[in-house]
């Protein structure tokens, strides 16, 4: 049977304890919902998935499928074949990537004698140890939970517990999720009421933005696009950025200032990845309207990346499975980051095909680029805006300068009397404040 195996890496640069031994399961005749990466792309990624939580990969085995079996996924020659590489390597979990039922991952772990895992509940188990806020905590919890109702009893030995976790990766001494479906039941409901009192809470807090409001702009791309790297250069924020799958997982915000003295707040999300778990995409909805709530959008995709259209493809899909609009995608920026990996000569241009996305080539590494992406964000925002007269008096100068600090002034004229007439490009989420503040003397001319 076709296989691939890669030799002994850590690659985290980190100590760790835990030997893991990585299965990429995959179809031989493809179908039209399998992956357009490459082989070698879906087994690196599976490989650092694993070192995302310090698990040292000692071997990386791709199996070729002609059929899913039901009782172990793979075949019986390749289970005992990996049987062997197991008593080599005498590792404590395997990892498959892939998605097991119950009942397959229980055999596995017989036929083996080692923890089996698969695909969900490592990302569960990476949510879970990179989750700060309580809403993060929240929210795995109950995408974990969900997960592991067809998983009540287990009969592997627990792994002896480092760090964080939802239990997947548990140590001796720990209280394993309850058998009892109903103890389990009523915990995902007051779960499930707690993050509604969440949602509630982040719905106040949009509607005070609305009160004093900017233009929200996300950030969403494939898990190290390099979003955060980007957030911190334009925020000077420090939000937590590694060359590591799923570095952010809570949301941040932060304002940020155009180059026309517009203000925007500027919103970083959890990286999406193929194959995204349904129940994680469930848990962190209320985190993700923050994207649905978005006046603009930059997807941030990793252009030095041999599989980046796969992955534009799998952030399309989720950006879909959220129920963001067609057409707040169509007005999408795409940021093309980490030109500064290519040689000179061979960096990728942005596009200037009205067929195509709108893009900009930048470094958040280094800051290039990012005059222009900064220019394209203020332009994609003028687009939408609805332009008004404003009329002051000459002794209106408060109110004159609080229009030059909200507003983008297009024109100004002054008459014989001092009098001040201002023409001004507003987002629609500033209009409702300057009709506010200024009331008759403001006249909408278009939009």
């Amino acid at each position: 049977m076709t296989n691939k195996t890669d030799a002994h890496s850590s690659g985290s640069g980190r100590e760790s304890s835990r030997r893991a031994i990585v299965v990429h399961p995959y179809m031989k005749r493809p179908n039209e919902r399998s992956s357009t990466r490459t082989l070698d792309a879906r087994l690196e990624e599976a490989k650092g998935l694993a070192r995302a939580i310090s698990l040292d990969v000692v071997a990386a085995v791709a199996v070729a499928l002609n059929e899913a079996r039901p009782s172990t996924l793979i075949g019986k020659g390749k289970v005992e074949e990996l049987k062997a590489l197991c008593a080599e390597h005498e590792p404590e979990l395997v990892i498959c990537d892939g998605q097991l039922t119950p009942v397959q991952q229980r055999n596995l772990e017989r036929e083996w004698n080692t923890k089996v895992l698969d695909r969900t509940g490592l990302i569960l188990e990476i949510f879970g140890e990179r989750a700060r806020t309580a809403e993060g905590r929240l929210q795995v919890e109950l995408a974990h939970l969900s997960y592991q109702k067809g998983r009540l009893v287990r009969s592997w030995t627990h792994l002896e517990r480092q760090r964080g976790g939802f239990g997947f990766l548990g140590g001796p001494g720990e209280t394993q999720i309850e058998s009892d479906r109903r103890a389990i039941g009523d915990r995902i409901a007051k779960l499930k009421r707690e993050l509604e009192d969440v949602t509630r809470t982040r719905k106040l807090h949009r509607d005070a933005r609305k009160r004093v409001p900017f233009p929200v702009v996300a950030l969403v791309g494939y898990t190290n696009a390099g979003k955060s790297t980007l957030f911190n250069r334009l925020t000077s924020a420090e939000v937590l950025a590694k060359d590591q799958l799923f570095a952010t997982l809570d949301p941040t915000m932060r304002g940020l200032a155009l180059p026309s003295k517009r203000r925007i707040i500027l919103s970083d999300t959890v990286g999406f990845i193929s194959e995204l778990p349904t129940q994680l995409v469930a848990a962190f909805r209320a985190t993700l309207e923050e994207v649905l709530e978005a006046d603009l959008v930059l997807h941030v995709r990793d252009a030095s990346h041999p599989d980046w259209m796969a992955q534009k493809e799998d952030v399309l899909a989720v950006l879909d499975e959220l129920g963001v609009a067609p057409q707040a995608q169509e007005s999408m920026i795409e940021v093309w980051n980490k030109i500064d990996c290519f040689p000179p000569g061979k960096r990728p241009a942005a596009s200037n095909d009205k067929r195509e996305p709108k893009s900009v080539s930048i470094s958040a590494l280094t800051g290039e680029g990012f005059d222009r992406l900064l220019k394209m964000i203020d332009d994609a925002l003028a687009e939408n805006a609805v332009e008004a007269d404003l009329r002051l008096a000459a002794d209106e100068g408060a109110d004159l300068a609080w229009a030059y600090a909200n507003g983008d002034v297009l024109k100004r004229t002054n008459d014989t009397k001092g009098r001040v007439k201002l023409r001004v490009a507003l987002t629609p989420a500033l209009l409702p404040r300057f009709e506010r503040r200024f009331g008759a003397r403001m006249v909408r001319t278009q939009g």
